[in-house]
């Protein structure tokens, strides 16, 4: 085959990734091909295509090569062109690989897909208004929630640092503060400042929980009021807004949708979850700024965050750490609760936590002991809160309990309000995804008298602000540091209105002293050497082997059974699945919204909330959190569950998921082929256990392998250890809900 036939081939296939980016190459007033252009040499050649704005004017280059030819070769070769054209911007491309090059600004750089016209006019327009970041003013003061904040002196320093960093040329920020420091607002502040100085138009915030969704877009709406933002949510038709706020596990899904050129900023939220497998290619889709927010320690941060970010050192690009952020009093302190019961009165066996805690409950609570948990709990609160927040008019003031499952939610709210019947069961109401009007519940106990108490179990733990909250109590075992420093985070905020000057944490499971944790020496490393608590003073195996790997409850991917309803009732997974899927199958006979979902056709915002608040009724519980539970499917959104019900989706099994997760992490490391051959040899005992120890080296099949004998040679005994608490937490720390805690 001749190199010309090799070429064309690379142009049909140009030609179809052209399409895909909205242009039509049969329409001249787009797309011209073969254009002669004299060098300044006096010699001739030719411009293999010609993209063009809507005035017919020219806007990039693209340089065709054969497929065997790496596209970057052809700079030299494409930059005579584009200059005498008056081309801006520049593509190279084997009908493989694309290099977008601006080359007044930058190198040439892959990206996954050619640009829209769109895209290159805002590129273009923005480049000739842009000013430099340092002439943009960092305000002083802002409007929040009907308030005048000010600006911290941290988190002008984290701005400036982006400003240092942009006009150096990076084009990644990895920012680690920790909760209740204005990370938020913080990055909507500088969001527009990125807007005013040229440097983004189109902006994507992505998280990877609804309630993180609703206070991004909250924060938006609010500190950028003046540009357009909305919340795309799984298939609900896109809107053309300045901001988009997204689940990352609906982005997934919708990436193709949009050319890689269409954002000029991604933020990630929790970042650190968002770099393995198919999350990590919703992400580099995107030819963007990407900023990473993180409330994780850095300590906890794998290698792969930080190269994604382009970390040198593996040090993010501004860190705000707890300690300092308590010593300066932007953060209040916290105390632990002295003299209340502790219901552990021994350690516990850690697999009832991983697997069953509904038998964890069994053992280790019943009526009495409940009782006398909101009993203390309570006395001492009203006792407290005045001293705690002198502003407080309504005892006892906000206070978020979390419980070990819902059924354990239930008995304890009923237990709060029979305390107080003079609020008529107002006084304490259950959060869960099954409460039908959970958002209206959550947004009565931040803004309103009642509820003052929140009952929860996970749906708490991250993503919900509430600067009031004056009470912390822990009727659960906590494995998890980064879940532990998540919980503690829901106090921690200041609220001077009220003259918040601390918080009291209730921990009826002594999991303070798990983690060596106390209001004069603050747990916020990884814990690393710490033991658990017994008090036999026997000492437990290291922490290292039994942290709560799934940084959740991993027990959910375990258990028979799904939790639904405000009381808790457990349904059998298989009769859960059964019951949604012969639903489904006869609904959409008569069900136009189901009827667009199976057909393909794009909801309406309100067609996509309507359906689901008619499936989430006391009849069915059905949400996407019991749903992803009961298939074991972490990435699942509820129209994927819908489409799998209809027989027009296969949902990947709880495995494959552990495996492309597993491999993602592989291939980010730069194993030496035995170190890597082991670790796939491990791979399997990790995805059925959950979880790899050091005693399953020593077990079969494991032990027959000398596998313990291998992996000390290959990393040394403490690089082993460090490997298993690096793939417990990244690799097989999924829940049900695709989340590390």
């Amino acid at each position: 085959m001749s190199d010309f036939s090799k070429e064309t081939d690379a142009r049909i296939n140009i030609d179809d990734l052209l399409r895909q980016a909205g242009w039509n190459p049969a329409d001249k007033s787009q797309v011209m091909t073969e254009i002669s252009a004299q060098m300044a040499d006096g010699r001739r050649g030719r411009a293999d295509y010609l993209l063009l704005d809507q005035r017919g004017r020219p806007l990039a280059v693209i340089e065709a090569k054969k497929r065997a030819i790496e596209p970057y070769v052809a700079k030299n070769q494409a930059l005579p062109y584009a200059r005498k054209l008056e081309a801006p911007f520049i593509f190279l491309s084997n009908g493989e690989l694309i290099y977008f090059w601006d080359y007044q600004n930058d190198d040439a750089r892959i990206v996954n897909s050619f640009f829209s016209r769109r895209d290159l006019e805002r590129l273009l327009e923005m480049r000739s208004t842009r000013q430099p970041l340092a002439t943009i003013e960092i305000p002083e003061y802002y409007t929040r929630q009907g308030e005048i904040r000010l600006v911290r002196p941290y988190q002008r320093e984290t701005m400036q640092a982006i400003d240092h960093a942009v006009e150096l040329g990076k084009r990644r920020f990895l920012l680690e503060l920790p909760t209740g420091t204005g990370k938020t607002d913080l990055i909507c502040l500088q969001l527009k400042r990125l807007i005013q100085s040229g440097y983004a138009e189109k902006i994507l915030f992505l998280v990877d929980r609804e309630q993180l969704a609703k206070q991004a877009l909250e924060a938006i709406q609010d500190v950028l009021n003046q540009y357009g933002s909305y919340w795309l949510k799984p298939s609900v038709i896109r809107q053309e807004q300045q901001i988009t706020v997204c689940l990352l596990q609906t982005m997934i899904s919708r990436y193709r949708e949009f050319t890689s050129g269409y954002f000029d900023v991604v933020v990630a939220d929790e970042c650190h979850r968002s770099i393995y497998g198919i999350w990590q290619t919703a992400l580099t889709h995107f030819d963007a700024f990407h900023i990473g927010l993180s409330a994780t320690p850095a300590a906890y941060i794998e290698r792969n965050t930080f190269d994604f970010y382009n970390c040198r050192n593996e040090q993010p690009d501004f860190t705000y750490s707890i300690q300092t952020a308590f010593e300066q009093k932007y953060l209040v302190p916290y105390r632990f609760a002295t003299g209340i019961t502790e219901i552990i009165a021994e350690g516990a066996e850690v697999d009832e936590v991983y697997y069953d805690p509904a038998a964890f409950e069994r053992k280790w609570t019943n009526e009495a002991s409940n009782r006398l948990m909101m009993q203390e709990f309570d006395r001492l609160a009203w006792e407290n809160y005045q001293e705690l927040a002198p502003g407080q008019k309504i005892g006892p003031g906000k206070s978020i309990v979390f419980a070990l499952t819902k059924n354990h939610a239930a008995r304890l709210t009923r237990y709060l309000n029979e305390l107080h019947p003079e609020c008529k069961g107002r006084y304490a109401e259950v959060i869960t995804s099954d409460v039908s009007n959970a958002d209206d519940l959550i947004r009565q106990f931040k803004y309103e008298d009642y509820p003052q108490v929140a009952v929860s179990v996970d749906m708490l733990n991250t993503g919900f602000d509430c600067r009031e909250v004056l009470h912390l109590v822990m009727c659960r075992t906590v494995r998890s540091p980064i879940l532990y420093q998540q919980i503690r985070g829901r106090g921690t905020r200041t609220a001077p209105h009220i003259d918040k000057r601390k918080f009291v944490i209730y921990d009826f499971f002594r999991n303070h002293e798990y983690f060596n944790d106390s209001d004069t020496d603050i747990y916020a490393e990884t814990g690393r050497g710490h033991v658990s608590i017994r008090s036999n003073q026997q000492q437990s195996r290291p922490r290292s082997e039994l942290i709560e790997l799934g940084l959740r409850d991993r027990w959910q991917q375990y258990v028979s059974y799904v939790e639904v309803g405000t009381e808790g009732e457990r349904v059998d997974k298989r009769d859960y699945v059964t019951n949604w899927e012969q639903t489904i199958q006869s609904a959409v006979t008569n069900d136009p919204t189901l009827q667009k979902i199976r057909d393909g056709e794009l909801l309406a915002e309100t067609e996509e909330t309507e359906l689901v608040r008619r499936l989430n009724t006391p009849r069915y519980y059905f949400n996407e959190e019991n749903l992803r539970r009961a298939y074991r499917n972490y990435n699942g959104s509820l129209i994927d569950f819908i489409r799998a019900a209809l027989g027009i989706l296969k949902l990947k099994s709880h495995e494959e998921l552990l495996e492309e997760n597993f491999r993602a992490w592989l291939v980010s490391h730069s194993f030496a082929p035995a170190q890597a051959q082991y670790l796939s040899l491990l791979k399997n005992r990790g995805i059925a256990k959950g979880q790899l120890t050091i005693d399953d080296l020593f077990l079969p099949p494991l032990s027959v392998l000398n596998a313990a004998g291998l992996g000390i040679e290959l990393f040394g005994e403490q690089g082993l250890r460090d490997i298993f608490d690096e793939l417990n937490r990244s690799v097989f720390a999924v829940d049900a809900t695709g989340t590390e805690g």
